[in-house]
């Protein structure tokens, strides 16, 4: 079969559109941007002369969220480098480019067009990691009366059908109960029926902050140069979104899995010894710390979670790493990579559209700029746009906990996270962001709204020792709009969080304000949603 390619550049880019084999071909093998592994199932039985890959990058990825130039890169380049992996297999692939001539711009459309021209008798497809990719997959499908095998996505370590099954008849869904069911199940960190130490989680032990003297001398971050196939599209990325946020000035995310190999062992090695104790803490000005940087790895699939735990629990067991480090990591991968997994698949579709604080205001503009005066948010956001990425208590109790208190509307959030980080696929994202961060569906993921005053960040981080905002007030010039907001948060929602037992002792202080303290704090958190500039992306709205 022809594996031919239109490409005029000199390192063969992938990005060329192949026309793959002659038609009609058996199975249209679907590779996604999140798919990219070798030993995905849809590539199980995969025959290169019966057979073809079929991949696309579509302007609709980029644009129906305001994707930041870092997430379209890394989702491009890798995609490019798998092409071009497959290709050396000598396997057909129908790739087609973002600049080609003829791109129609979407997934639907792509694919509908490569139906007929391939004319095969079935589509073959792993599980997408996103509600309205497959909705728009099956859509095509059926329109071009081709049958497609859908196939379970065997990188995680539970199914959907899984978590179904732990969820019926629960009231609640706790991560806990599932990452022990799933510790059980898999023989990780068990020392025959009993967890390793003796207990299920040291996250106890994993709330440090750094003190007055800061996180020492932390091991660089494992960064690769851009080679000739992600300088192209550096350059294609800049060209063709040029109004998008963000900068790719300092690109250096692994786009391919013998790179993603090499941050593994990295971190195992030079940074998990310290990632336990040290997890919830911030740093003026630190990006990366302790943290792990393999989530983007694995969300393309470039990693596997399997070997990612596995390398943790080896270290662990030859003494290299203390438990609760190896197991604060495992729980955030075996645990609730699961967990928000289980989260959306059983909840979509209409978990995007949920709201329960009744939140309507629309996203500050520095959100998409990190222009502001409060020093969290300003080096949380600057570090995001520069880097696609932040740390979860970064994006948890900074960035997230600002549009909590601030009453922001929580599909706008949600649009952002999916916007800027490289990591953010869906599937993750959206629990992580309406539920554990907005509280916005009500308690299914959440037991409390993470609502916190800037004494959290004071005392987390050295970000208010530089900061004209106080965080021990509430009103006045100095007020650290953190603490307005939290006080005016628990004001505006007090008759909802009466009816939550976790929220009692936040209640109690707040029945302690006078009445004249009440209207003090409720007019200056006014003032500062006054003052505030709004933008909404042209992504998703007109700018104002």
């Amino acid at each position: 079969m022809n594996n031919t390619t239109s490409s005029s550049s000199s390192n063969e880019s992938a990005a060329a559109n192949d026309p793959g084999p002659r038609a009609p071909v058996r199975h249209l093998v679907l590779v996604l941007g999140d798919q990219l592994d070798i030993s995905a199932t849809a590539l199980d039985g995969f025959d290169a002369a019966q057979d073809c890959i079929w991949m696309a990058e579509v302007a609709q990825e980029s644009e129906h969220v305001w994707s930041a130039k870092q997430r379209t890169t890394v989702f491009l380049s890798a995609m490019r480098h798998f092409a071009q992996e497959l290709r050396a297999k000598a396997w057909p692939v129908h790739y087609v480019a973002l600049d080609a001539p003829d791109n129609c711009g979407t997934l639907a459309g792509e694919l509908d067009k490569a139906i007929a021209t391939l004319q095969p008798q079935t589509l073959v497809l792993t599980a997408p990691g996103d509600w309205r990719v497959l909705q728009d997959l099956r859509g095509a499908a059926l329109a071009a009366k081709v049958p497609m095998d859908l196939r379970d996505d065997l990188h995680f370590f539970s199914t959907v059908r899984d978590f179904a099954a732990h969820a019926k008849g629960r009231k609640q869904l706790r991560l806990e109960y599932w990452y022990r069911e799933l510790r059980q199940k898999t023989g990780i960190l068990m020392d025959g029926k009993a967890p390793a130490g003796g207990q299920w989680n040291f996250d106890a032990d994993n709330r440090a902050s750094f003190g007055a003297k800061g996180p020492g001398a932390v091991p660089p971050p494992t960064r690769f140069a851009p080679d000739a196939t992600t300088q192209e599209v550096i350059t294609l990325v800049n060209t063709r979104f040029a109004s998008h946020p963000g900068s790719v000035a300092e690109f250096g995310w692994p786009v391919t899995r013998a790179q993603a190999l090499l941050a593994l062992d990295a971190f195992i090695q030079k940074r998990l010894p310290y990632f336990g104790e040290h997890q919830d803490a911030m740093w003026e000005g630190d990006v990366w710390l302790y943290h792990s940087h393999l989530a983007c790895a694995m969300n393309l699939k470039l990693l596997g979670a399997r070997e990612v735990v596995s390398a943790a629990e080896a270290a662990y067991r030859a003494g290299a790493a203390p438990l609760p480090a190896a197991e604060g990591f495992i729980r955030q991968i075996l645990g609730w990579r699961e967990y928000v997994r289980g989260i959306y698949w059983t909840q979509m579709p209409d978990y995007v559209e949920r709201n329960a604080l009744g939140a309507t205001a629309e996203l500050p503009a520095f959100y998409w700029t990190g222009d502001t005066d409060m020093a969290c948010l300003r080096d949380a956001i600057g570090q995001t746009l520069r880097h696609g990425y932040a740390h979860h208590i970064q994006r948890l109790m900074v960035t997230g906990l600002y549009a909590l208190l601030f009453g922001v509307r929580p599909q706008a959030v949600h649009q952002w996270y999916l916007a800027v980080y490289v990591d953010a696929v869906e599937w993750v994202e959206l629990p992580n962001t309406l539920g554990m961060s907005q509280f916005a569906d009500g308690g299914v993921m959440a037991s409390k709204p993470y609502a916190a005053s800037g004494k959290y960040i004071q005392r987390m981080s050295n970000h208010c020792k530089g900061c004209r905002y106080d965080p021990a007030l509430s009103v006045g010039e100095a007020a650290c709009p953190f603490t307005t907001l939290y006080w005016d948060f628990l004001l505006r929602h007090e008759a909802v969080l009466t009816a939550n037992p976790r929220m009692g002792m936040q209640l109690k202080n707040l029945a302690r304000l006078s009445p004249d303290q009440r209207s003090a704090i409720v007019d200056k958190a006014a003032h500062h949603r006054a003052t505030t500039v709004f933008m909404v992306p042209a992504a998703v709205g007109e700018s104002r």
